[in-house]
């Protein structure tokens, strides 16, 4: 019969990522002083460093609106350049 899933609460979830992270041990060994899988806590660091940083995936619509932007941009500067020459 298949093991069930332990489901864990946000303070414990934070706790083994600043464990992690402050005291710079691997996560192989932090995991094993937990009892938690290597991949779940992984995982937790993984997505807390990603919120930290702000490095999550664009959607499509924010891709689109990105590449519209720096289009805006880099035309924007083009008229900036040429209004500089005139004066």
């Amino acid at each position: 019969m298949p093991e069930k899933r332990k489901k864990y609460d946000r303070e414990f979830r934070e706790g083994a990522v600043r464990i992690v992270e402050e005291t710079n041990k691997p996560i192989t060994q932090v995991a094993r002083d937990l009892g938690v899988n290597e991949g779940t806590l992984g995982n937790w660091v993984q997505r807390a460093r990603a919120a930290r940083e702000g490095h999550g995936e664009l959607s499509k619509d924010d891709y689109e609106e990105l590449k519209r932007l720096r289009a805006e941009v880099a035309e924007l500067r083009m008229e900036r350049d040429v209004l500089k020459r005139s004066v």
